[in-house]
């Protein structure tokens, strides 16, 4: 009977997958909620990618490891049938403010959104709902953040091609924005062969070598320029990062857990 009950655990563990068994550290975001969004599944030339799927599984592990806890955060995908070790929720906008007003509810000390997706000069990123792809615009994410994480700590970070369009909507007291590219540039990486947009790679490899959010801001984009400039690619995305000034010094008093770093499955 022993036998039979041990292996019965072990396949329950095999099929919650890494993702579900992980905890989070003691850290200043156990009370903070989140929602991590793969926005899209396509390649730029309309093949399948994993690329922005792969993002949202990777980012919202490495989260975790810097103390958002799994029980205030909710993944997103546009095909979630497919991942049934991660479990994330089918996307619509209005299931991302669900969840979000939710979690903020239950964990009310801040909020965190990472959206990972194409992007369109002023019109914002894509949103593929049941195939259908809609913009999700930048007076959209303002609203939404503003009805569920009102009088609180923010931190938006948007990676698609011409995000930046993002920041003018976004910034405010108690605000951090970051995104992939500026408003009249695109971002790279969401190719069919691509295991993550560049942007999402660099936050993943960037987290173990800073302390904090301030200083994430920098490092991400410094790493986004050597890739690009590796890859001779033109011209630059110049990911952009704006952080209200009383929410920096409190940003930069907020560590990371020691031996925190990005979350990058094989």
């Amino acid at each position: 009977m022993r036998g039979w009950l041990l292996a019965i655990t072990g396949l329950l563990a095999v099929l919650a997958g890494p993702a579900a068994a992980q905890t989070a550290p003691a850290s200043p975001f156990n009370n903070w909620a989140s929602v991590v969004v793969a926005g899209d599944w396509r390649a730029a030339n309309g093949a399948q990618a994993e690329a922005f799927d792969n993002a949202r599984r990777d980012v919202a592990a490495t989260l975790i490891a810097m103390g958002f806890r799994p029980e205030a955060m909710t993944q997103f995908s546009t095909k979630p049938e497919r991942y049934p070790d991660t479990r994330p929720e089918r996307l619509t906008a209005q299931s991302m403010l669900e969840a979000l007003k939710a979690s903020a509810a239950k964990a009310p000390a801040g909020c965190l959104i990472y959206y990972t997706s194409h992007g369109a000069p002023r019109q914002g990123v894509v949103m593929d709902v049941m195939g259908k792809a809609y913009m999700f615009s930048p007076a959209e994410m303002a609203a939404l953040v503003e009805e569920a994480c009102p009088a609180r700590p923010t931190i938006v970070i948007i990676s698609a091609c011409y995000s930046g369009a993002f920041v003018p909507y976004l910034v405010g007291p108690q605000r951090m924005v970051m995104t992939a590219a500026r408003p009249d540039r695109s971002s790279f990486g969401c190719s069919s062969e691509d295991k993550y947009p560049y942007f999402d790679a660099c936050f993943l490899e960037t987290v173990e070598s800073v302390r904090n959010f301030p200083a994430l801001g920098p490092a991400i984009q410094d790493c986004v320029s050597r890739r690009e400039g590796q890859m001779q690619l033109s011209p630059p995305s110049e990911p952009q990062v704006s952080i209200d000034g009383t929410l920096r010094l409190r940003l930069g008093m907020m560590p990371f857990p020691a031996g925190a770093k990005g979350v990058q499955a094989p």
